[in-house]
């Protein structure tokens, strides 16, 4: 049986999870800020991006979105490991994209956010996240 503390640990991290996502879709890129340590690191590569510091990649993110005509994510099949103060994840994404406002054509990018977490004074932030592309189709 999960303790109330896991229990709460489990649903804070979900949580973060949904706020990223609602973050970026909502282009509130500074709102990031509350959700990462300082020295957190993204790896968007396998799906085109940049490997970095958390601030440099979010920023290319920003600018690059900034140019689609829409996108959302759908964050799913959550799978979280505690550890302590120390904790990983592994959820399931689906990110639709129009490429540009004119576009009837949807890219389709599927892939696994792998991430890591850190119990901070504040709360469970971000250490890291990779994602892993699964898929990619121009639907």
């Amino acid at each position: 049986m999960l303790s109330l503390e896991e229990i709460s640990d489990r649903l804070e991290i979900q949580q973060l999870l949904t706020a990223y996502a609602s973050a970026i879709d909502a282009g509130r890129f500074d709102d990031l800020d509350e959700l990462f340590t300082d020295d957190a690191v993204i790896d968007l590569s396998a799906t085109g991006g940049p490997h970095g510091p958390y601030r440099g990649v979010i920023s290319w993110l920003g600018e690059t979105l900034s140019r689609m005509g829409a996108y959302m994510h759908v964050v799913s099949n959550i799978d979280v490991r505690l550890q302590g103060d120390a904790a990983t994840a592994r959820a399931a994404c689906l990110n639709p994209l129009a490429l540009n406002a004119e576009s009837t054509a949807i890219y389709l990018i599927c892939f696994w956010y792998d991430d890591e977490f850190a119990r901070t004074s504040d709360g469970w932030r971000f250490r890291s996240r990779s994602q892993i592309k699964c898929l990619d189709k121009l639907l």
